[in-house]
């Protein structure tokens, strides 16, 4: 969701291109190519890889967005580097690439209920009383997204890693 309201915001068009929709475009006077895996989420790191080897880039050069269940609803953490935190989307990429070192914006989802099944959790709806948590968080996002590509990281880490008025990050 946070990508495709960054590719809306940078006028980027998302294509179908085998087995990732993906759209190139300028942000910031920076060449940007925005990418959506749509294997499986714990095969997600063959299509990064791909990607990297036909941009020729390298870990350093990656934003992951991601959901994580430790965060809150609508809280944002940047992190720089680091492991999976249980993700297996993320511990794909990081055993394709051989590395930890790219950056992830980390968008909270909350935790299940008990006994509700994590797969099955996050890949539901948001319930109607977080509509307006979610989406404060998606602009939030493409802003800190775009803080990343401009200030860099750490100036971004700063910034958005930092409770906001309505309690999200």
């Amino acid at each position: 969701m946070a990508l495709e309201r960054a590719a809306v915001r940078w006028n980027i068009a998302l294509r179908e291109i085998g087995s990732v929709r993906r759209g190139q475009g300028v942000f910031d006077h920076l060449d940007i190519t925005l990418a959506q895996p749509l294997a499986w989420m714990n095969q997600n790191g063959q299509v990064v890889q791909a990607l990297v080897s036909e941009l020729r880039l390298t870990p350093h050069d990656l934003i992951v967005i991601h959901d994580d269940v430790d965060l809150p609803v609508g809280r944002l953490r940047i992190k720089r580097s680091g492991g999976s935190g249980g993700h297996n989307g993320i511990r794909s990429v990081q055993a394709a690439l051989g590395s930890q070192e790219f950056c992830r914006l980390k968008i909270g989802v909350g935790r299940p209920a008990p006994g509700e099944e994590t797969a099955d959790y996050v890949l539901s709806s948001f319930r109607k009383d977080e509509h307006d948590i979610v989406e404060h968080a998606l602009n939030h996002a493409v802003l800190a997204l775009e803080s990343c590509l401009s200030e860099g990281v750490e100036r971004a880490m700063n910034h958005f890693n930092v409770r906001d008025e309505q309690g999200a990050k």
